[in-house]
């Protein structure tokens, strides 16, 4: 499965994303270092999870060969994004890191981690490898936040039903065009 998610358009904001969107600009809004404001946006997205109002059945909708992101905020001064991630069973990642601050919070069904910690190889780097650091199952209303460095993951929808998570990332993705930092290629346990 590729990495690059299918694409679309913002569509006009619901009430309650307004009001998640003003929280968050607020907890950014503080300056702290990443993983501190990843931490504080957590407890702003947390209360709105699985709140029907906060998505529209548009922005909940998937792509059968891929999972798909929903542009819901991109903040103009660059500082936040907000997306919406729709898996369909069995749709993953490629293990990778990420640009900026991140936090997560699954809004329907459960999403499956796999955090890995890179070991390094000999001289130079060669025969670097990822070990497995921990496995998450995150059902709906858990929410998790991190700061480069040290995110490397892999992330799948490993049940059978539709899975949507937010994501808020400390970067404007629809300029970057993800908040894929790097795409890991290295020998890695499954």
């Amino acid at each position: 499965m590729t990495l690059t998610p299918s694409p679309t358009t913002a569509a006009p904001p619901t009430a309650r994303l307004r009001t998640l969107v003003d929280g968050i600009r607020a907890a950014v809004d503080r300056g702290l270092p990443p993983e501190a404001t990843a931490w504080l946006v957590a407890d702003v997205l947390r209360p709105h999870l699985a709140a029907r109002d906060l998505v529209t059945p548009a922005q909940c909708e998937g792509d059968p060969d891929r999972y798909r992101q929903h542009v819901l905020h991109a903040e103009p001064d660059g500082m936040f994004s907000l997306v919406a991630l729709v898996w369909l069973p069995g749709q993953e990642t490629p293990i990778h890191d990420h640009v900026s601050w991140c936090v997560t919070g699954v809004h329907r069904g459960e999403e499956h981690e796999r955090r890995y910690r890179l070991v390094p190889g000999g001289t130079g780097g060669a025969g670097a490898r990822l070990e497995a650091a921990g496995d998450l199952v995150s059902p709906a209303g858990t929410v998790t936040a991190f700061a480069p460095p040290g995110d490397i993951h892999k992330v799948r929808n490993g049940s059978a039903g539709t899975a949507v998570s937010l994501h808020v990332y400390g970067a404007d993705i629809t300029r970057l065009g993800s908040s894929v930092r790097r795409v890991y290629r290295l020998p890695a346990d499954r």
